[in-house]
């Protein structure tokens, strides 16, 4: 074996080094102050070239992108963030189903203008796209980001539409059943803005994954309008499709709060367009408790509900629509970026729907479950109460029985590491077993507005700090 000149042992000999001469007197000698400021300078050089090594290779990781950019051909507009922060989630919502109608082709030659609304401001921004229900492969050739000129509009603000990529390329393929996320794009989000992100396919791909109960107005186009600015072509539509996360680099959050839940958490009942979910609320407590330097947890909030969701069974197809709570924990809940908190607010579903559910420890046990697992991830998890549904179609002395039962356990720190006691905050206090009138949406069973802020107000900022008891 040869090697190269590292002195191994097929190293031929070196010549000999001739000595150097020593230096003339008349050459001036560096003194020991000249000489420190010096070794100075180089240590300051090499430190700065660490730094800057360190901060590139952090900002790949980050976006996860790091090949792409090695190889010297970064996106235009992709390019790593060059402000500090963390990554947090700013906005999501789960996928709950195949949209109907949608199995034979898709949305093939349209283009899908989602609005979403953010829980926090950041300086860079990247999505994920879910193809959880499609049979075959769903190509996306186009995508774009880009903040709304205003509310209820499909038309972008001037200076923000930005061209999406995955690995550096504008066009992806996400296999049946998988999902991707996009490469970071710069650009400075506010808080509470809406964010427009659209994406186009040009071949037959179906069924539609998409979310929907969206509360919210987003739009479709025929042919490719991905970054089209004038909003012109597009019409409303009430889903959210395909996209299943926005998150945001940002200085002002350092992790996210997930909530879980049914169509009380999805805020099936809430104003449309208005942003009235109690999760929205609760992003707006936060941040104006730390605006007004309270020493609360500087986190955004997430919404992972979907309305009749349940903690033990789901619905009909592989996957199932609607999965489970159990089901879908890892990929909505753990899955989800900076998650730090986890709130839960799950079980009357499965009081209501399942008829052969009348044994709480059923329903409590499945709570469980949850837990440890969000627990075997340092994660802290706040439990709600169950709200009171008396009136509603689905009532029945054995179903109130049922829903007390599970309340007494979480109330005496049975299930959870926090509770927001959501049942005592909305309930009638002339008739425990209804809600509040001005908390009822009518149907007695969901929230009004009010009722949804009622719910946000119940929850302790303070019991957002600190993290899962340590396991012994």
């Amino acid at each position: 074996m040869t090697r190269g000149h590292d002195g191994g042992p097929d190293t031929p000999p070196l010549p000999p080094v001739p000595p150097v001469p020593p230096a003339p007197s008349a050459q001036p000698t560096r003194r020991p102050a000249q000489q420190r400021a010096l070794l100075a300078a180089v240590l300051a050089s090499i430190l700065a070239l660490a730094v800057a090594i360190y901060v590139g290779v952090a900002a790949d990781d980050a976006t996860g992108n790091r090949a792409s950019r090695a190889a010297g051909h970064a996106p235009p507009g992709a390019a790593a963030p060059a402000s500090t922060g963390a990554w947090v989630g700013a906005w999501s919502a789960s996928p709950s189903g195949a949209e109907p109608g949608t199995r034979a082709t898709g949305l093939a030659g349209r283009s899908v203008r989602n609005v979403v609304h953010t829980a926090v401001g950041g300086t860079s921004a990247r999505v994920t796209l879910s193809n959880l229900y499609g049979v075959t492969p769903l190509t996306i050739s186009h995508a774009s980001l880009a903040l709304a000129d205003g509310a209820g509009t499909a038309a972008a603000a001037d200076g923000t539409m930005r061209r999406l990529t995955f690995d550096g390329a504008t066009r992806v393929v996400i296999p049946a059943g998988d999902q991707v996320m996009s490469d970071a794009v710069r650009l400075t989000v506010p808080y509470g803005a809406d964010v427009l992100v659209t994406t186009y396919s040009p071949t037959p791909s179906g069924p539609v994954t998409y979310h929907s109960q969206a509360r919210q107005t987003s739009y479709l186009a025929p042919g490719d309008r991905a970054e089209d600015t004038t909003g012109t072509g597009y019409t409303p539509t009430p889903y959210w499709r395909y996209l299943s996360a926005l998150d945001l680099l940002s200085n002002e959050a350092e992790g996210t709060v997930v909530a879980i839940g049914d169509s009380i958490t999805d805020g099936a009942t809430s104003t449309p367009d208005a942003n009235r979910r109690w999760t929205d609320v609760l992003a707006a407590r936060l941040r104006t408790a730390a605006e007004e330097g309270r020493d609360v947890p500087r986190y955004s909030v997430v919404n992972q509900g979907i309305s009749g969701n349940r903690v033990l069974t789901g619905g009909v197809g592989t996957p199932p629509d609607n999965p489970s709570a159990l089901d879908r924990f890892d990929r909505d809940v753990l899955g989800r970026t900076g998650v730090r908190v986890v709130v839960i607010d799950l079980g009357v579903n499965d009081i209501l729907r399942d008829p052969g559910v009348t044994d709480p420890d059923l329903i409590l046990d499945g709570l469980r479950a949850l837990v440890e697992r969000a627990h075997a991830r340092g994660l802290k998890v706040i439990g709600a109460t169950l709200m009171p549904f008396g009136g509603h179609r689905g009532y029945s002395d054995v179903r109130e029985g049922v829903r007390q039962d599970i309340n007494a356990a979480i109330r005496a720190g049975e299930v959870f590491d926090a509770v927001a006691d959501f049942d005592k905050a909305l309930r009638d206090p002339y008739d425990p077993r209804r809600l509040r009138p001005d908390y009822d949406c009518g149907d007695n069973l969901h929230p009004s507005d009010r009722g949804y802020e009622r719910m946000a107000e119940a929850l302790d900022l303070d019991d957002l700090e600190g993290a899962a008891p340590a396991q012994l």
